[in-house]
């Protein structure tokens, strides 16, 4: 069995390997590097052929900062942290469970190896997506993590590359969240993860970008541009003092648990939160916020 510092040494050198490999376009599908460019690319493109904000460009306000928050957090973030504090928790939590004699297989309740290809991404896709929608109404609602959450609130126009705008922290709280009802459907594959991840990433990239579509019917299934434009806007409603619109790929969370709001079209609000003239501009005085003295301002 590893030790835990060969959990840490071993999850570096094989995500820098994975990353290198990326670059190199040694890897196929699951080349997550070119897969985001490309992803972004297009949604950039259709930003320009269909603007909702006609006057704003395309290298609009924070572009840059945005950009690199994006290859910051979606890779080197990773080899930084995440990867091996993941790897190392995961085991961590294992070895817990094997003190009360249990492991992770008590708690398996369905293995998707068993079940068709479409059906198991279906079922790993939900279970992620309406995890993650619980865990992003919590960054709003407890101080301690919408102070994290803040990151990416801070964004003042919207486009493809806020999406990942965010602070490290979240990750680690999306993360661990989920952690559990992955585990009670183990057996997707790498593949399987690939799939969901990639058809995520350009949801989340619609959702944030300048783009003049709301999906018709299927808007009360899926995110989208009109709808998420006022999960930032600064004013929310006495009745939604925490916020609306959660929905990360979804939407028809927050129609059955009434917290969809759209009361007329978003185009020209004012983004933010309140007192954000006072929230750092720089990507290391944001990524310090947090843990600053004003951070309750």
């Amino acid at each position: 069995m590893e030790t835990y510092l060969e959990i840490i040494k071993n999850s570096y050198s094989g995500y820098w390997n994975y990353l290198k490999n990326s670059v190199l376009l040694e890897l196929n599908w699951e080349n997550y590097f070119y897969g985001l460019i490309l992803i972004s690319l297009v949604v950039w493109g259709l930003e320009r052929v269909f603007p909702w904000r006609k006057n704003q460009p395309l290298f609009r306000k924070d572009f840059w900062l945005d950009t690199f928050y994006m290859f910051f957090n979606f890779f080197l973030l990773n080899l930084i942290v995440l990867i091996a504090l993941s790897n190392t928790a995961a085991q961590l939590f294992n070895d817990l469970l094997g003190v009360v004699g249990l492991s992770l297989r008590n708690f398996q309740v369905i293995d998707l190896n068993s079940l068709p290809f479409a059906l198991r991404i279906f079922i790993f896709f939900i279970v992620v997506d309406f995890t993650q929608w619980w865990t992003h109404r919590l960054l709003h609602r407890v101080d301690f993590l919408w102070n994290f959450h803040k990151v990416h609130h801070s964004v003042k126009e919207m486009g493809f590359a806020a999406h990942l705008r965010y602070h490290w922290m979240e990750p680690i709280v999306y993360n661990s969240l989920r952690y559990i009802p992955l585990a009670i459907i183990g057996g997707f594959s790498a593949q399987d993860v690939a799939v969901v991840h990639f058809f995520t990433i350009t949801i989340g990239h619609l959702n944030h970008a300048n783009i003049n579509w709301d999906y018709g019917w299927l808007k009360y299934i899926f995110n989208n541009p009109k709808m998420h434009i006022w999960h930032h806007a600064k004013e929310l409603p006495k009745e939604h003092k925490y916020g609306v619109n959660f929905g990360l790929t979804l939407s028809i969370w927050d129609y059955l648990f009434k917290t969809n709001y759209i009361p007329f079209s978003g185009r020209d609000i004012e983004l933010g939160f309140e007192n954000d003239e006072y929230f750092p501009k720089g990507f290391v005085k944001q990524e310090l916020y947090p843990l600053g003295r004003d951070r309750n301002r």
